[in-house]
């Protein structure tokens, strides 16, 4: 994409990677990075470890474990052959436009300045997946109109001024006005990742609410603090916020509960958050 106007992105998802994984490929990709056959030989012991739940151990024939911390790893070797290596190697010099690829673990998405580029791309992706024994998801892999929604209006492209947009490793990237009043790329949290925090933080509180004050605001503010630490981008302060606000409400809910006193009011929680304060949204990485 150009860094003013925009272009196309290809929001890529793998079916069931960590599950479809084949291990024959994995081990043949592994042979010429990895020279070491007792380090090969533990990495298949890793490969081979049972999986347990529910009390019970399974034995998967194909895949990496889930959760397992090996699994990331292999995941990196696996995709810059298949995807990474590939894409610089052999695609981006047959494009007539600018392009790139951002990859974490089996996250990706590909950029292209050149509509006919991303859609030659597009078309090739299931046949080089499918090379390695992976299948690329037909509905979530997505071909995304990302051009400054002024000059889409302007070609004809876009519907009632629509912008287009993709969330990746938890944000949402869209089209926003700077302060200025330019046309900029932004990002903000995901909904359902604020969501999904928001609800985590809340059943730790439920559950330990009989802890004593100042415990509670110890651990809540080295949660609150790693969702800053991520999520504290420029741009961003207006989720980080809500964030923040829904936490504070939280625990002003279940320390009432916990009292079991209806007269704990907002005015007896600030005092309390005058002694154990939260910690405030803060931007943490700045690019301006």
């Amino acid at each position: 994409m150009t860094e003013n106007k925009g272009g196309w992105v290809i929001d890529l998802d793998i079916r069931k990677f960590f599950d479809t994984l084949d291990r024959g490929k994995l081990r043949e990709i592994m042979a010429k990075r990895i020279g070491d056959g007792v380090i090969r030989k533990l990495i298949d012991k890793w490969l081979k470890a049972g999986v347990m739940e529910n009390g019970e151990i399974s034995y998967n024939e194909a895949g990496t474990p889930q959760g397992g911390v090996i699994s990331p790893l292999l995941s990196n070797i696996f995709l810059h052959e298949v995807l990474d290596e590939w894409f610089v190697n052999d695609v981006q010099p047959r494009m007539q436009g600018k392009s790139f690829v951002v990859r974490f673990a089996d996250d990706a998405v590909l950029g292209f300045e050149n509509k006919r580029d991303a859609e030659r791309v597009m078309a090739v992706l299931p046949k080089r997946f499918n090379k390695y024994g992976l299948t690329v998801h037909p509905e979530k892999t997505k071909l995304i109109d990302m051009s400054m929604p002024t000059n889409r209006n302007q070609n004809g492209d876009s519907h009632n001024g629509d912008t287009g947009s993709f969330t990746f490793l938890g944000f949402l990237h869209h089209w926003g006005k700077s302060r200025t009043g330019y046309w900029v790329i932004r990002q903000k949290t995901d909904k359902s990742r604020l969501a999904r925090a928001i609800l985590k933080v809340t059943e730790w509180i439920r559950k330990n609410r009989h802890l004593p004050l100042k415990e509670q605001q110890q651990k809540l503010k080295q949660k609150m603090m790693g969702h800053y630490g991520y999520y504290g981008i420029t741009g961003n302060s207006r989720s980080l916020s809500r964030y923040f606000y829904a936490i504070q409400t939280s625990w002003h809910k279940w320390l009432a509960r916990r009292s079991n006193l209806r007269s704990f009011t907002w005015v007896m929680f600030y005092e309390c958050l005058k002694r154990c304060p939260l910690p405030r949204p803060r931007i943490v990485h700045s690019y301006v």
